[in-house]
């Protein structure tokens, strides 16, 4: 919005010309999701609380966790609002690709609603079935893809990190391989959010990187020395990033241990697809397995326990999945495990920058 205002008045005042550049307005879309998140937070946890919209806790989960029961939940609609607020008030909103980053993320912040409210309403924390949440993020990630896969710049290359020229065409396949990268990346970021700020911290990280990423595939000089696949318009997505990173800083300011508020699936399933779905924009689909490793992780510690139970008749290779609930066990400090999770992913996030140039 304040693009369209103020930008046409560059040819009168030279000052306005600066709108014009996404890196300053990226900067500014983070400070005001994140000033939108900090200001109206108390007001929502408030409300949330007067509603009586608290997390129900599992009965055979970690024992410790029992006194979290009753903490206000559903803050991801926090994030939601910082983000939608600040991507309207300086994004372009002739970009195609921007509104494709808030359908993705409004679309998977619907379906986690919907399964917090579920969960809410049977007073258990039980919601929509598997197989229902299943369809709706493959169909909401298949709609995103099929208005993707028409833009004329958009081609189904896959980018190979640490190869120039190494750019297979998947062709047909690239749709399906998409809509996995999203709802796996979407489920991995669920399966995280166990502890407080658990899973908010690592895909700060995440989001600074794919704002980098995104940024150079839209930028033809950046692209073009670091070998990066050009998209003319992609780099608007950048903004949304920014957004993202500042919502999800505010957010972090209530989540921190020990939390005010928890994000629910209305919060973990939104980051997920969409930072999935800007992995796609940003031609990085392989790279989301460096940033993301943690996510990975997690998520191949529940394929694991699970397949292991059935196959072997009852024995665990875990004490408890995710990953993050074996070292509780452990008896080590939920805020330790939280702080050595967040360095790994500083570590990831910096291994995956460095594919930029190591090619």
């Amino acid at each position: 919005m304040l693009y369209h205002l103020l930008f046409p008045l560059h040819t009168e005042y030279s000052f306005f010309y600066v709108f014009r550049y996404i890196s300053f307005r990226s900067i500014w879309a983070m400070l005001t999701a994140l000033v939108v998140t900090i200001m109206i937070g108390p007001l929502f946890i408030r409300w949330l609380k007067r509603i009586k919209f608290g997390q129900y806790i599992q009965e055979d989960g970690v024992k410790a966790h029992m006194e979290k029961a009753g903490t206000p939940t559903m803050g991801g609609l926090l994030m939601i609002a910082g983000v939608a607020a600040s991507v309207l008030l300086w994004g372009d909103l002739t970009n195609h690709y921007l509104w494709l980053c808030l359908l993705v993320f409004i679309g998977y912040g619907v379906v986690g609603f919907v399964d917090d409210y579920a969960k809410i309403r049977k007073k258990k924390n039980m919601g929509l079935s598997a197989r229902a949440k299943f369809m709706l993020q493959v169909g909401i990630a298949g709609l995103a893809m099929a208005a993707l896969i028409y833009e004329p710049a958009y081609d189904t290359r896959l980018t190979v990190p640490f190869f120039k020229e190494f750019t297979p065409d998947l062709g047909l396949l690239y749709l399906p391989f998409a809509i996995f990268v999203m709802v796996g990346c979407s489920n991995g970021v669920n399966l995280t959010d166990g502890l407080d700020g658990l899973a908010i911290g690592p895909s700060i990280v995440a989001w600074v990187c794919f704002a980098v990423f995104v940024y150079v595939a839209g930028n033809k000089l950046a692209s073009n020395y670091l070998y990066v696949s050009y998209i003319p318009g992609v780099g608007e997505a950048t903004i949304f990033c920014g957004a993202l990173i500042g919502a999800g800083l505010g957010f972090l300011w209530f989540n921190a241990y020990p939390a005010q508020v928890f994000m629910g699936d209305v919060g973990s399933l939104s980051i997920g697809g969409a930072l999935g779905f800007v992995a796609v924009l940003a031609k990085q689909e392989l790279v989301l397995l460096i940033v993301g490793g943690l996510f990975v992780v997690e998520t191949l510690s529940v394929i694991l326990q699970v397949g292991w139970f059935k196959v072997s008749g009852g024995k665990r290779i875990f004490k408890m999945a995710p990953l993050h609930h074996h070292f509780e066990l452990q008896g080590i400090p939920e805020s330790k495990i939280i702080i050595r999770f967040w360095i790994m992913s500083i570590l990831l996030g910096f291994a995956a920058l460095s594919t930029l140039k190591l090619r």
